[in-house]
C-alpha cells in the first residue's frame, strides 16, 4: 500500500511540473453560486443514484465552470469511482462506449449524460506511443482518487468538481483562482501536456475566445514552437475541432488568434500565402463575421459556406492558372481547380462529402450567375443553393469591386421583383447590349445563262 501511495504522490509531483501538488480547496455550498435548479434534472438523477449506491459522484468540467460564470451549460458530465460495469448495473438506460477508456452514456430521450470513471496514470514515459487520435499515450488506468482524476484534466478551470453529497465544490488545481483572473492555464508542464494531445492548443484558443479570457503566458509560450504537432492529428478529428472553432459564434476571434499562434497555418497550409493578402484576408474575415452573426441570431448556417470562403482565393488563383496554361473553357478550368483544392485540403481536414458537394455547388454557381439570358436566370434562381451562392457573390462584390458588385445588385433586384419585373430585368440585359446585327449573307454569283 505504501508503494502505491508513493507512486501516486510521485505522479502528482511530475504533473504539476516538479512541485508538490497543492492542497485541495473545498468551497461549501453557502460560498458558491451553483444551484441545483440550474443543473439538468437528468444529471441530478444520475448523481443521486450513484451516491445512494455508495459511490462518489461529481459534476465536473465545463458544466461546473459555466455555472460559476453564470452561463448555461450545454452538457453535464459526471465522474465517479464506480467502474463502467457497475454503472451499467445501476442504469437500464446505459450504453458503454469507447475502447481504450470506456465511458457510460445514460440515455434520457435526446439528452445523454456522460459518466466517466476516475482516471489515473502511474507511469510517465516521454517515449510512449501515440494513439489513433495523435495523442501521446500515458498509461490510462481507472482510479479511486478524485484528486488524481483532477490532475489528468487539461485546464485548471475544467478541474472543478461539484459534490452532490454536500453540494460543495472541490478545486484541486487553482481553477477558481483562474476563473477570477480570467486566465486559461494548463495543469502541469505545458509542453508535456501539448505533446500528450496537440489539440489542447486549439482548445486553449477556443476557451479564451468563448469565455473572454486570456491564455496564461506559460500556457501560451510553447504553442508556436509546437504547432507542427497538429500535423499528426487525424484529419477527421481536426474537422470536428474546426466546427467547434468556427461554427459556435466566435469564429472571427478564433481565426485571428489561431493565425497569431501559427495554428491556422497548420490547419490550412495552402492558404499561408493568402493570409498577408488584404483582399483575401478580408474575404475570409467577412465570411466568419457573417457566420458568427447567423449563429448568434439562431439562423441556419453551414460549414460548407465557410470552407468555400476559406478556399475561394486559392481556387480562383488556381483556376486562372489553368486557364492560362491550357486554354480550357472557364467552367472546365474551375472544375479541375475544385478537384485539386478540395482533394488537397481534405488530406488535412476531412471535410465530409455532404459538405464538399455543397462547396462545389456554391463555387460552380459563381461561374454561372453572370449568364442570365432567356430562362437561365429563372433556372439559377430556382437552384437549391442559389441563396448561399448569392450571399457568396455579394461578399465577393465587397472585396473584388465594381463588376461583381453590379452583378450582385442585379440579382438583388431580381429577387425583389415579381414575374413581370424579372422578365423586364432579363430583357434589359439584351437591350443594354443592343441587338446583334446579322451579317449579310454572301450570295453566290449567278451562273451565266446559256446562250441559245
Amino acid at each position: 500500500m505504501n508503494a502505491i501511495i508513493s507512486r501516486v504522490i510521485d505522479f502528482c509531483r511530475r504533473v504539476v511540473g516538479g512541485k508538490e501538488a497543492q492542497d485541495s480547496t473545498l468551497i461549501p455550498r453557502d460560498e458558491h453560486s451553483i444551484s441545483r435548479k440550474d443543473i439538468s434534472d437528468n444529471a441530478l438523477k444520475v448523481l443521486y443514484r450513484l451516491n445512494k449506491a455508495g459511490y462518489e459522484a461529481y459534476l465536473v468540467g465545463g458544466g461546473v465552470r459555466d455555472l460559476l460564470l453564470g452561463l448555461h451549460p450545454k452538457d453535464f458530465d459526471i465522474v465517479t469511482n464506480a467502474r463502467p460495469d457497475d454503472i451499467r448495473k445501476l442504469f437500464r438506460n446505459c450504453r458503454l462506449v469507447g475502447r481504450r477508456f470506456r465511458l457510460a452514456h445514460i440515455l434520457f430521450g435526446r439528452e445523454i449524460i456522460e459518466v466517466a470513471t476516475f482516471r489515473g496514470s502511474l507511469t510517465d514515459n516521454p517515449d510512449a506511443a501515440r494513439s489513433d487520435e495523435g495523442m501521446l499515450l500515458r498509461d490510462n488506468a481507472y482510479s479511486d482518487s478524485v484528486e488524481e482524476d483532477a490532475l489528468r484534466r487539461d485546464f485548471t478551470i475544467n478541474a472543478l468538481y461539484y459534490n452532490i453529497a454536500d453540494y460543495s465544490i472541490l478545486d484541486f488545481a487553482g481553477g477558481l483562482r483562474a476563473l477570477k483572473q480570467r486566465r486559461i492555464e494548463l495543469i502541469g508542464d505545458p509542453a508535456t501536456r501539448y505533446r500528450e494531445d496537440p489539440v489542447r492548443m486549439l482548445r486553449a484558443v477556443r476557451f479564451a475566445t468563448k469565455l473572454d479570457m486570456s491564455i496564461a503566458p506559460d500556457t501560451a509560450k510553447p504553442i508556436r514552437e509546437l504547432a507542427p504537432l497538429l500535423d499528426d492529428i487525424p484529419a477527421a478529428r481536426l474537422f470536428e475541432e474546426c466546427l467547434k472553432l468556427f461554427m459556435a459564434g466566435h469564429g472571427l476571434d478564433n481565426f485571428r488568434m489561431l493565425c497569431d499562434y501559427g495554428l491556422f497555418q497548420r490547419l490550412f497550409p495552402s492558404l499561408v500565402p493568402f493570409l498577408d493578402d488584404p483582399k483575401a484576408r478580408r474575404f475570409i474575415e467577412m465570411a466568419l463575421e457573417n457566420t458568427d452573426h447567423r449563429v448568434r441570431t439562431d439562423q441556419k448556417s453551414t460549414p460548407a459556406y465557410l470552407f468555400a470562403a476559406f478556399l475561394w482565393p486559392l481556387l480562383d488563383m488556381r483556376a486562372q492558372d489553368i486557364l492560362l496554361e491550357s486554354g480550357l473553357p472557364t467552367n472546365d478550368a474551375y472544375q479541375i481547380a475544385m478537384n485539386e483544392v478540395l482533394d488537397d485540403q481534405c488530406r488535412r481536414i476531412a471535410i465530409p462529402r455532404r459538405f464538399t458537394t455543397t462547396i462545389r455547388e456554391i463555387w460552380t454557381l459563381q461561374t454561372r450567375l453572370d449568364k442570365r439570358a432567356g430562362r437561365r436566370a429563372e433556372r439559377l434562381f430556382e437552384h437549391p443553393r442559389f441563396r448561399a451562392a448569392f450571399d457568396f457573390l455579394e461578399m465577393r462584390g465587397e472585396v473584388e469591386g465594381k463588376e461583381i458588385k453590379a452583378l450582385a445588385q442585379w440579382w438583388q433586384e431580381y429577387q425583389e421583383q415579381g414575374e413581370p419585373g424579372r422578365r423586364q430585368l432579363v430583357s434589359s440585359l439584351f437591350e443594354a447590349k443592343g441587338p446583334k446585327r446579322r451579317k449579310p449573307r454572301k450570295r453566290r454569283p449567278r451562273k451565266p445563262q446559256a446562250q441559245e
